[in-house]
């Protein structure tokens, strides 16, 4: 009798054992349900940049040139202040971001994030070249100026892309989250792919876009989110840029400078799954006493 019942405590055992991890796993599966959130949003805009001074090294072995261009002055070249209804979208200095806010608080996220900025060697200004031009030693000042047969152009673009990580902090919202304040901070690193055209001694490049390099940057954004999916904001950004192997006549070219940037954006955010805290309506189950 005592061998029959212990086959029975065992499978009984067993089967317990089975319906609690089955309803464990299930609470666990509807809880992961719950919870399950994430918001995709894209902003464009435009931007305005402030340039470190910079060394610019040129090594044309070739024609015996190895010299440096000491503490140059770059600047930009805006696009957007003489008008953008009159020209193409992409013609001026812009921007743009895609990102993704992962987590169930929402104020953590991933992004791609492109500015399209422009890089000029200011026209007229008077630098000092050190090193070797045409197998003699060189150091020297020269005015740096189109007229002269120098220029520098990553006109079509000096070209940031960074992969973000952001982190969001609510800042103010109503009830129905129809206006929403955030402050949203973002730091990455990615590469650089400028369009690089110049003339070093009236010898020009063949103008074209290449990978050179690559970037780090940290960004600060106030963004207004209206009705829950629009959006402005204003950001600044810090960057530094190393461009290396850039192609110029018979040669290459290699560089580093800070950015500092000031970017207005407009854009939207979606929801990806139901029930995100971004977009709920609390002043409604507040009112059903919920």
């Amino acid at each position: 009798m005592r061998h029959i019942i212990q086959p029975k405590i065992i499978i009984l055992s067993f089967l317990v054992l089975f319906l609690f991890q089955s309803t464990a796993n299930g609470q666990e599966e509807v809880k992961k349900k719950k919870h399950r959130t994430g918001s995709v949003y894209f902003s464009w805009g435009y931007n305005e940049e402030w340039y470190t001074t910079s060394t610019l090294h040129v090594q044309q072995d070739g024609l015996g040139n190895s010299y440096d261009l000491v503490h140059v002055q770059g600047n930009d070249h805006k696009g957007w202040d003489d008008g953008i209804l009159n020209k193409a979208l992409t013609i001026p200095q812009y921007n743009y971001r895609i990102g993704y806010y992962f987590n169930e608080k929402q104020d953590m996220g991933v992004e791609f994030n492109f500015d399209h900025t422009k890089y000029i060697i200011t026209d007229g200004q008077t630098v000092h070249i050190k090193g070797t031009l045409n197998h003699n030693p060189v150091d020297a000042n020269l005015v740096f100026s189109q007229t002269n047969g120098f220029y520098y152009f990553l006109n079509n673009g000096a070209n940031f892309f960074l992969f973000n990580f952001v982190k969001r902090i609510g800042l103010y919202n109503t009830k129905d989250n129809n206006l929403r304040i955030d402050l949203i901070g973002k730091v990455g690193v990615g590469p650089v792919i400028p369009h690089v055209q110049n003339s070093f001694f009236a010898q020009e490049n063949l103008p074209h876009f290449q990978l050179g390099g690559w970037n780090m940057g940290q960004e600060t954004v106030i963004r207004a989110t209206i009705m829950k999916y629009a959006f402005v904001e204003f950001s600044e950004k810090v960057d530094y840029a190393r461009y290396s192997h850039l192609n110029v006549y018979q040669g290459l070219a290699k560089q580093n400078f800070g950015t500092i940037e000031l970017i207005a954006s407009i854009g939207f955010i979606l929801p990806t799954h139901k029930g995100n805290p971004m977009f709920s309506d609390n002043s409604k189950r507040t009112n059903h006493g919920l």
